[in-house]
């Protein structure tokens, strides 16, 4: 069974026309359940806020009193690309309590994965800064959480832009294995095969930088040489997924070339690494073109559910071996540091 959290609350936070960041994406990315034939299988489960202790674990204080004071002032622009309305503070902190609503889902044994889809999306949103359309950042309050109660989190974030406010989150946190595939250069500009972690926790940050054009072969050859290896020393407990589909080759803000059949397998890769059924919640993250945002989602929650849904082929032969080569070697060099 999968724990789907969603809410119509989500469609508040109105980033205004033309913006690639808007409520029909949830759409799609939900209507993907149905393209698969999943309906049958889902466990809907409504989020709840993020209380502002649980926040406090991923942002700081005054970080969050600015931007709900924003927010209810009116709202504006943040920066060219990230915009709030008076309504937008409300879907933030609900958007960053859908995850630990997902998680205590599974808990109770109601599914065997989760998928959160809601908005705005988070893994841009540092500690104090809002930026890439991100506010709060969801996968990291929801890490954050697990850290406080004792728990191992490895963070897989295949979104096709770095996640920099998850990276520097948990930069110095031993805890959180953060494993990141993102297109080489594109914004935010981070997300080097040098970045591994701060000084109590080398090797828990692990970056594999594509170029453009990169294929389905590639990340896979990613996810064995560099996360599995990595993933299988840290032992999670969980593993919560930044789930961006706009790694795919129709997506209008990004190069890579990726298809609903390379999330799939992608999908079951990283779902292999979970310590068993029941721990494994992936986060929508970024997808701006609505018909491959609802294939891919569909491909990878059937794949998490064991089913086979490929709309699409799986892509090969694109540039990006070396890459992976070199973030390889980084991982090893920062183990034996």
């Amino acid at each position: 069974m999968l724990v789907v959290v969603a809410a119509p609350e989500m469609d508040r936070h109105r980033t205004g026309a033309g913006h690639p960041e808007r409520p029909v994406r949830v759409t799609a990315a939900l209507a993907g359940i149905d393209a698969a034939g999943l309906r049958d299988a889902v466990v809907a489960v409504h989020p709840r806020p993020a209380t502002p202790d649980e926040l406090a674990r991923a942002h700081r204080s005054t970080y969050l009193d600015a931007l709900r004071s924003f927010c209810r002032a009116g709202g504006g622009a943040i920066d060219p690309d990230t915009v709030a309305v008076p309504e937008s503070w409300e879907a933030a902190v609900l958007a960053a309590g859908a995850p630990l609503a997902a998680i205590e889902a599974l808990r109770r044994g109601e599914g065997d994965a989760a998928f959160v889809a809601m908005r705005p999306p988070g893994h841009h949103a540092t500690e104090d800064q809002a930026m890439g359309f991100c506010l709060v950042n969801n996968v990291a309050v929801a890490a954050a959480a697990l850290v406080a109660g004792g728990e191992r989190v490895l963070v897989v974030d295949w979104d096709v832009h770095h996640g920099n406010g998850t990276q520097s989150i948990f930069w110095d946190e031993p805890n959180v294995l953060y494993v990141s595939t993102h297109q080489w250069p594109l914004f935010p500009g981070t997300g080097r095969a040098s970045e591994v972690g701060g000084p109590r926790a080398l090797g828990t940050n692990l970056n594999v930088p594509l170029p453009p054009g990169a294929t389905g072969d590639v990340l896979l050859q990613a996810v064995d040489e560099v996360l599995a290896p990595a993933a299988e020393r840290f032992a999670a407990d969980w593993v919560l997924v930044s789930a961006g589909f706009d790694g795919h080759r129709r997506d209008p803000l990004a190069d890579l070339a990726l298809t609903a059949g390379d999330f799939a397998d992608l999908a079951r890769r990283v779902q292999a690494l979970a310590p068993r059924a029941g721990r494994t919640v992936l986060v929508l993250e970024g997808g701006y073109d609505e018909e491959a945002l609802r294939l891919s989602a569909g491909a990878t929650l059937a794949a998490v559910l064991g089913e086979d849904f490929r709309p699409e082929a799986a892509s090969s032969g694109g540039p990006g071996g070396s890459a992976v080569v070199a973030a390889r070697v980084d991982q090893e060099q920062a183990a034996v540091r």
